[in-house]
């Protein structure tokens, strides 16, 4: 499948490589050309096991290439990953403005059919936001693109990510339509060898099981 991740933080540069590994086409966006031209170069700047040899033999295999060029990123991924930071406000809650800036420039480029799907940890009420914005978009341009919204929350700890994104105990999506859940099936698909790992769920529920796993084992996630 062609998916774009949008952010090459810790999130995204997991997932994205991870995904890639996993035989998926990926395309990972950031704005910091800075960093794009170092993981172009192979130069991983996160360091967690397993990673930088994941980057590295994906980017050599062709299905995992680093841009900065949001039209490209959009163009490629059916399915489009929201993976930027959420810092906390001067109040403590979640910043979504990287959220819904990304979610405002796939809105405003895509042409077909997206999946646009939340990995950032976000408080309950994210999709809706983003269903919203994207929505806003389309009727500027007066073009009714069809789209779904994901919640597809990561449960990453630090020092272990990659085992935990490819040996999962759980896969959590959270969706309205089942086009959406069928091609979360398909994309995750591999990682479905041994047994079922598929939990699906309307996207509220998805958003609060990120913050309920963090309230039972603080520890458990990176973010």
């Amino acid at each position: 499948m062609k998916v774009s991740v949008i952010g090459s933080g810790y999130v995204g540069l997991v997932t994205g490589s991870c995904l890639a590994e996993l035989g998926n086409e990926v395309v990972c966006l950031d704005i910091d050309e800075g960093k794009i031209a170092r993981l172009r170069r192979g130069d991983v700047p996160i360091h967690e096991p397993g990673l930088a040899s994941l980057v590295q033999g994906n980017v050599a295999a062709g299905r995992l290439r680093f841009t900065s060029d949001i039209d490209e990123s959009v163009r490629h991924g059916t399915l489009q990953m929201i993976a930027v930071g959420t810092p906390p406000g001067e109040d403590g809650s979640a910043d979504l403005s990287y959220v819904l800036a990304a979610a405002r420039s796939i809105g405003s480029r895509m042409r077909e059919y997206k999946v646009i799907v939340d990995k950032s940890t976000v408080p309950v009420g994210t999709a809706d936001r983003v269903r919203g914005v994207i929505a806003e978009e389309l009727a500027l341009r007066k073009d009714p693109v069809p789209f779904s919204v994901v919640s597809n929350p990561e449960f990453l700890k630090e020092g272990a990510a990659v085992e935990d994104f490819m040996r999962p105990d759980r896969i959590v999506i959270g969706a309205d339509d089942e086009r959406a859940n069928q091609l979360m099936r398909e994309l995750y698909a591999p990682r479905q060898r041994n047994h079922e790992r598929f939990i699906f769920m309307d996207v509220r529920s998805a958003e609060l099981t990120k913050y309920a796993a963090r309230t039972l084992c603080p520890a458990a996630t990176q973010s």
